[in-house]
Parts: structure tokens; C-alpha cells; sequence
């Protein structure tokens, strides 16, 4: 029986624990804090001492006010700050009459609550950066983590449910963090302060309101339980929903190819009526808190005028009757901060499933790393060397006893049908991926040993599918060294024959080109790549099948610009069009993650395996 208590709390803690480290980004802010901390108290006070006010006015207008001639030293104890008070009213009252003791309550009170009101603007005023400011931070921190994780795992995610991340489940911290803030520095002080008050006023009264509240607090906390279970399921099925999304804009040309927009409108329309349903139930739930908690306060308050009437009435008197309607008004206030801690509790709820989303990413850990003491190279000397023994993706072995060397100024091949490996190969060189059995040396030190930045350094790549920014051409070709001068992108543009082309866009250089270079066409984008290449000036070269998918014209003018590029580098490739590589010093054969066969061009022909099968398949067909 414990057990089954137990669990469904550590679950609610585990929970919690996200939000509170979630909190730990306020740390950067506590000037802000402490201003608004401050700013909230004093709006307390002079809120206070406004509706105090209205006791001594009461007393006045029905003539009940016990006047006081004599009064303790002033000091920060209440009686002496009430008595002495008293006696300036009485003062006033003998002095220059009734009237003008009413009048000088009524300004007194109108200044009390411009104070009150000057405060909280204030207290808002130093909130907004603090909420702003965390989730910029916390924005920050998971894009930072999102660059540095390895390629596995980004890979097994939907972009759509990383960005939702990103961007919905902040937004629900957001409100979190507000809410936190008014539990936290501003409900649990006017809170206090009030009850205070009360108790001076009143203390039988008020052990009511202590008892009373807490058993209300209970129930609002079970159905913020129930709320925090749904929200998690809410922010799970809308990152899906913009995965979708992501993936059917991503592929809107086949879908409308294939004439399929009814298929994926009703695949959408299933997950988007799935949402429908956890929204409505969460936002049902939030709902509820403000009119429970209003029924709840209210049946306190009756209870409170219930038994505070019979005080005033009693024989002994032990309370005033302005001193009834000034503790029912105080009472009042309170009110309004215990529905916004419960609202506030809600939101919290709801920011800790959104918290633990986020924090699903940020502890995650980077398989990738830089060993302690990693050495920093920044050219090659020698050779690459390739010792795998196998490689598993996915629990799949994806390369089995690849062993071979590249010499530095070499071009070796890699060929062989899709699905061998080839690409998942070339990955290993740069550490996107980690070997577990096998080492790669580059000058015959372990790539694991090696600073990854220094590495990376030494690697430029152009792959088949051209990743390009959306931004200008010219700031797309300056990735590739963010130091390069205007002279050295356009000398690079020149090597890899894209100059012309892009002297002819409207704005030339500072053309836009678009998300993910759709105004440029399939050559161009590769051109606008080979340059970035270029302008990198990398020691090894890793090109992708980055002819594969071109016409006649267009290879051509990417094969004179691969060709500026590989000029006495390093060079790795994977082919598709056997005729791209025949003057490859050595040609690599690869078929489902084991090497067939290699030599060069003239040494596999005569062999007479599969790589002349390859050759002979690729002549015939053209």
C-alpha cells in the first residue's frame, strides 16, 4: 500500500524538480528580484494602511470613535502606531471638527493608493526582464545543446518536436515563471502581511482563516495534479503535430504529385482532433481553478461574517464594528492573492511538463567530447588511416573490417550500391558519429585524441543535398571562413564557377536565396557549396556524390570547379557516376558495410568483379 502512494509522488517531486532548475536561471537576475521583491512589499503596506483607514473614517462618521488623548512613544510596535494615530485623529477632530478629519482620511487613503498603484507598476517594471531574460537563457542553452549533441541523436528526433521545444514548451515556462514569481515573491507577502493585520485586529477571528484555507488548498492541489498529467500529454502531441507539419510542407511537391492532399489532410486531422480532446480537458481543468477558488473564498468569507457578527453582537464586545467591516474589507484583499497562488500553482503544473521536455535535451549527454588534454593539429602530414572493425547503428552493423590508408594529396573512391555504408563511412573522419571497435588515426594519432574543432578544421564537405541558409549568397559562402575578406568569397565564387551566374542575380551577392536555396537551381546550389569548400581551404576533402543529380551542363562546370578544389588536397569520395572518378588513386568497393574489392581504376577492370560489373551496367545504360 505504501508503495503505490509512493511512487505516483516521487513521480510528482521528479516532476517539480525540473521546474525548480528551472528556477535557477533567476539566479542572473537578483537585482531584479530584490527590486521586485521590495516593490511588492511596499505596494502591500500602502494597500494596508489604505483600507485601515477606513476604520478610524467608520468611527468618525457614526460617532463610535473612542477618542485618545494619550499614547505610548512612537515605534515600530503596532499598538503604539495605532494609538498614536488615534491621537493625531483626535487632534484634528477637537481642532478643526469632524468634517475636516473625514477630509483629511479621504486624502490620505487617495495617497495611499497612488503609492500602492506606483509600486506595482514597478514590481511589474522589474519583472519583465527577469521573465524575458530566463527564457532567452534557457532558449540559448538548448540551441547551444542542440549544435553540440551528436548526429544520432538528433537524427532519432522529429525536427518538429525539437522545435516545439524551443518555442511552445518555453512559452508554457514562460507563464510558469510568472506565475512562480507571484507565488513566490508577491501572493505569499500580501498573503502574510494581510494576515497579520488580521490577527491584530481580530485573533479569534482569524484562526478561522488559518484553518479554513489550507483544507480549500488541498482540493485546488489534487486537480493541479491531474492538470500537470495532461499538460505533458498536450505538449507531447503538439510537438507531433508540428513534425507533421514540418514534414508535409517539407514535401508538398510529392503530395501534390501523387494527388495525395486528402490522405495527409485526414492523417492531420486525426492528430490535430487527438489535441483537440487534451486541450479541452486541460483547459477545462485551468478553468476550474478560478471559480472553485472564488466558491471556496467565499464560503470562508461567510463563515468569517457568520462568526465575526457574533463578536460584535456579544455582550463583551471583543470587537468593533468598524473594526468588523475594516477586518471584512482587509479579509477581502486577501482573496485575490490566494486565487492568483492558485492560478499561479496551475500554471506551475503546467510549466512542469513543459520543463521536463526541455531538460530531456539539456541533460542529455554529448557522446561527442574532447578528452581531457586533446591535441590540436592544424595540418595534415602524412596519411589517414581507416581500421574499423565494425560499426552498429541502430543495433545494425553498418561497416564490418574496413582497413585501408589515404596518403596525404591522394583521391581515394568509395563505389558501391546504395545502403553499403559508404556515406555512414565518410561521417566516422569528422566524429559525427563515434567508432566503439576500431580506431581512425590522421598522422597516426587516434581522431578520439584529437581537439574535435581542430579536426573539423582540417574537414570541408559537399554532399549531394546542398545545405544552404536561408540568407545571401554571400554570407552562404562565407561559412566557410567567417574571417574571409569580400575579395576572397569572390575569388572562391570564381574557383567554383559560380561567379557569373551570381553577378546576374538582382542583388548579386547580397541576393537572398531563399529556404534551403529554393530560388537557386540544383548546379548553382552545388556551385554556391564547392565555393564555401574552396573558400575553407580545408586540408581533406569529403565530397558526397555532389554530381550525382545534376544535368550534362551543369556537371560539367561542377566537375572543372571539384576539380580547382581537390587540386593537391586530401580527397575522399563517394561516386555515383563511375566516369567522376577514374583517375582515383585508389578506388574502394563497397558492398553492405564490408570491402569488396579496391585498387585503382585499371587494376578493378581487370579484375573483372564488381566493380566492371558497375563500370559495364553504367556504359550500357548510357
Amino acid at each position: 500500500m505504501l508503495a503505490k502512494i509512493n511512487i505516483p509522488l516521487f513521480r510528482y517531486l521528479c516532476r517539480m524538480h525540473f521546474f525548480i532548475k528551472i528556477l535557477k536561471y533567476i539566479k542572473s537576475y537578483s537585482s531584479y528580484v530584490f527590486l521586485n521583491i521590495c516593490s511588492n512589499i511596499f505596494s502591500v503596506i500602502f494597500s494596508l494602511f489604505s483600507l485601515t483607514m477606513i476604520i478610524p473614517f467608520l468611527g468618525i462618521l457614526f460617532g463610535t470613535q473612542e477618542k485618545v488623548y494619550a499614547a505610548q512613544p512612537l515605534s515600530l510596535n503596532a499598538s503604539s502606531i495605532k494609538e498614536n494615530f488615534y491621537l493625531f485623529i483626535t487632534t484634528t477632530i477637537d481642532n478643526q471638527g469632524n468634517v475636516e478629519a473625514l477630509l483629511l482620511i479621504c486624502v490620505i487613503v487617495l495617497i495611499m493608493f497612488l503609492l500602492k498603484n506606483l509600486f506595482r507598476y514597478l514590481a511589474l517594471f522589474f519583472l519583465t526582464p527577469i521573465r524575458n531574460g530566463v527564457i532567452h537563457d534557457i532558449r540559448m542553452d538548448l540551441h547551444k545543446k542542440v549544435l553540440a549533441l551528436d548526429l544520432a541523436f538528433i537524427s532519432s528526433k522529429r525536427k518538429g518536436d525539437l522545435t516545439s521545444r524551443m518555442t511552445s514548451d518555453l512559452v508554457e515556462i514562460e507563464w510558469s515563471i510568472m506565475g512562480a514569481l507571484e507565488m513566490f515573491f508577491k501572493d505569499p507577502i500580501s498573503i502574510i502581511l494581510y494576515l497579520f493585520t488580521l490577527i491584530f485586529i481580530s485573533p479569534q477571528l482569524t484562526v478561522f482563516v488559518i484553518i479554513l484555507f489550507p483544507l480549500a488548498g488541498i482540493l485546488i492541489g489534487y486537480i493541479g495534479k491531474s492538470l500537470k498529467n495532461s499538460s505533458k500529454k498536450g505538449q507531447d502531441k503538439l510537438a507531433y503535430i508540428m513534425s507533421i507539419i514540418d514534414e508535409n510542407i517539407f514535401g508538398l511537391r510529392i503530395i501534390k504529385t501523387f494527388n495525395s492532399e486528402d490522405h495527409f489532410n485526414s492523417n492531420f486531422q486525426k492528430s490535430s482532433n487527438d489535441y483537440k480532446k487534451i486541450m479541452n480537458n486541460i483547459l477545462r481543468k485551468k478553468d476550474l481553478s478560478s471559480p472553485m477558488s472564488e466558491l471556496l473564498s467565499t464560503i470562508v468569507m461567510v463563515i468569517v461574517m457568520w462568526f465575526g457578527g457574533q463578536l460584535v453582537l456579544s455582550d463583551n464586545s471583543l470587537l468593533s464594528p468598524q473594526e468588523f467591516i475594516g477586518y471584512i474589507l482587509i479579509f477581502s484583499q486577501i482573496i485575490p492573492p490566494v486565487k492568483s497562488l492558485t492560478t499561479s500553482y496551475y500554471y506551475i503544473q503546467k510549466g512542469s511538463a513543459a520543463a521536463e521536455r526541455v531538460y530531456e535535451i539539456l541533460n542529455k549527454e554529448n557522446k561527442i567530447f574532447n578528452k581531457s588534454g586533446a591535441l590540436k593539429i592544424n595540418k595534415l602530414k602524412q596519411n589517414i588511416s581507416f581500421n574499423i572493425k565494425s560499426f552498429k547503428y541502430d543495433n545494425q552493423i553498418v561497416l564490418d573490417n574496413i582497413n585501408f590508408d589515404i596518403k596525404k594529396g591522394q583521391k581515394t573512391a568509395l563505389v558501391g550500391q546504395s545502403g553499403g555504408g559508404k556515406s555512414t563511412l565518410v561521417d566516422l573522419l569528422p566524429r559525427f558519429y563515434d567508432l566503439t571497435e576500431g580506431e581512425i588515426k590522421i598522422d597516426n594519432i587516434n581522431i578520439k585524441d584529437l581537439d574535435i574543432y581542430h579536426l573539423r578544421d582540417l574537414i570541408s564537405i559537399v554532399s549531394q543535398d546542398s545545405i544552404l541558409f536561408n540568407d545571401t549568397i554571400y554570407n552562404n559562402i562565407k561559412i566557410g571562413n567567417l574571417n574571409a575578406t569580400k575579395q576572397d568569397v569572390i575569388n572562391a565564387a570564381k574557383a567554383a564557377n559560380a561567379h557569373e551566374f551570381i553577378l546576374k542575380c538582382d542583388k548579386e551577392y547580397e541576393t537572398n536565396i531563399g529556404n534551403a536555396g529554393e530560388k537557386l537551381s540544383g548546379g548553382e546550389k552545388q556551385r554556391i557549396s564547392i565555393a564555401r569548400a574552396i573558400l575553407k581551404n580545408p586540408e581533406i576533402l569529403i565530397l558526397d556524390e555532389a554530381t550525382s543529380s545534376l544535368d550534362s551542363q551543369s556537371e560539367k562546370l561542377i566537375q572543372d570547379a571539384l576539380a580547382n578544389l581537390m587540386r593537391s588536397r586530401t580527397s575522399l569520395v563517394i561516386a555515383h557516376r563511375l566516369s567522376t572518378i577514374e583517375n582515383s588513386d585508389n578506388i574502394i568497393v563497397l558492398e553492405q558495410g564490408k570491402i569488396k574489392e579496391q585498387g585503382t581504376h585499371s587494376e578493378l577492370i581487370l579484375k573483372d568483379g564488381a566493380y566492371k560489373k558497375l563500370h559495364d551496367i553504367q556504359y550500357r545504360n548510357n
